[in-house]
């Protein structure tokens, strides 16, 4: 009764208005209910996709096809739902569909809440399986194995270089880099409750608490910073004492059932990373491909470098990468590791890397993949 008189005393223009969102939630409802409609339709169509795919023994995952999917519904997006949402949505219901044909299993460097989780997570959504592992070796050893489908490693860090481990492991490996993608390494403040009064410490891996340095002076001086092996160590605290704020990934969040307190308190946004997805597929031209190759030289040769390097310029080649590592075992010898524009495939890129491999001392392909996409800015829609 008390509710009934309540509700009867709002004004005309409450009522009015009380009236007018009931029609719009239902009209959103609606507008939900096409969207599952649409959704189990595609369902549909993929089931019948994946079923040719057995019969013609062709891949489960194409990055190139997902990426060119996602860019081209950016494209087409006339608002105002934003175009930086459209990435996330679409990562979600190819990884969902894509499991109606088989479930990709996905090895990275673990624990859960690293940022190699996070960047797995990115690249084939949730609806995989994914395999943390202990070692970037081992992220090579599962997949070449098959206990997993690929594998997901950092290659290159904007401010710290290339990750050598992954280069060695390249090198080793019968593996084929199969994709890339660029994680933009953000660092957010979580905890039990994700109240900034509740913070009594601070806990993170070392690199974190220095990004974060200008922030927590900022916010939360005088507050102890406790020094921990790993991002996924400090959120560990975090889950198990409500007065311990972590710094790590979305994530560790996520995995260890923490609330964000803030996200993004690095204090240089400029901080990301290159990873490469390895399998044993080669995936065909997308149209806008990279091929990585790995070469030796005589060590005492003069000119070898260019002569190694010439055939790419000659044959309209353009190198957008090239790092150079040393030999185990040699002093004073290199790999030399360069990414060039284009699909192997392409006459252009196989002319230059069988002139280029004739003059090295040892050459071998890594792999020829497509290049990744740039997601919108946030809030904008791609026109």
């Amino acid at each position: 009764m008390a509710k009934s008189q309540k509700s009867s005393q709002k004004s005309p223009e409450l009522r009015s208005i009380d009236a007018e969102l009931g029609d719009l939630r239902e009209k959103i409802d609606e507008v939900d209910r096409e969207l599952l409609g649409a959704l189990n339709r595609r369902a549909a169509l993929v089931s019948e996709v994946g079923a040719l795919k057995n019969r013609g023994d062709s891949p489960v995952y194409v990055a190139g096809r997902e990426r060119d999917l996602v860019a081209r519904l950016v494209e087409l997006n006339p608002g105002p739902f934003p175009s930086a949402g459209l990435p996330h949505v679409f990562r979600e219901v190819i990884s969902a569909t894509r499991s109606l044909e088989e479930i990709v299993r996905v090895a990275f460097l673990g624990p859960l809440g690293t940022f190699s989780h996070e960047a797995a997570v990115k690249q084939f959504g949730g609806m995989v399986e994914l395999i943390p592992v202990h070692s970037m070796g081992d992220v090579f050893e599962v997949t070449e194995r098959g206990e997993s489908h690929f594998g997901v490693v950092p290659i290159e860090n904007a401010s710290e270089g290339v990750v050598t481990t992954s280069l060695d492991a390249l090198v080793e490996s019968e593996l084929a880099i199969c994709a890339e993608l660029v994680l933009e390494i953000r660092q957010n403040l979580m905890s039990q409750s994700g109240e900034l009064e509740a913070i009594e410490t601070v806990a993170s891996h070392p690199q974190p608490l220095a990004q974060c340095g200008g922030w927590l002076a900022s916010r939360l001086p005088g507050i102890p910073l406790r020094e921990t092996s790993s991002t996924t160590a400090a959120a560990e605290l975090a889950g198990e004492d409500g007065r311990i704020a972590a710094i790590g990934s979305e994530v560790a969040a996520e995995a260890y059932g923490l609330k964000m307190v803030e996200t993004g308190i690095e204090d240089s946004r400029r901080n990301s990373t290159r990873f490469v997805v390895v399998g044993h597929e080669a995936p065909a031209p997308s149209g806008n491909d990279l091929t990585a190759a790995v070469f030796t030289i005589h060590r005492d040769q003069s000119g070898a470098l260019y002569r190694l390097l010439e055939p790419f310029a000659r044959n309209g080649v353009n190198l957008s990468s090239i790092q150079s590592r040393p030999i185990k075992g040699k002093p004073w010898e290199y790999l030399f590791f360069v990414d060039m524009e284009g699909h192997v495939t392409e006459a252009s890129v196989q002319a230059a890397l069988d002139e280029a491999g004739s003059v090295a001392h040892s050459s071998k392909l890594l792999g020829s993949f497509p290049r990744t996409r740039q997601d919108p800015a946030p809030g904008g829609v791609a026109r």
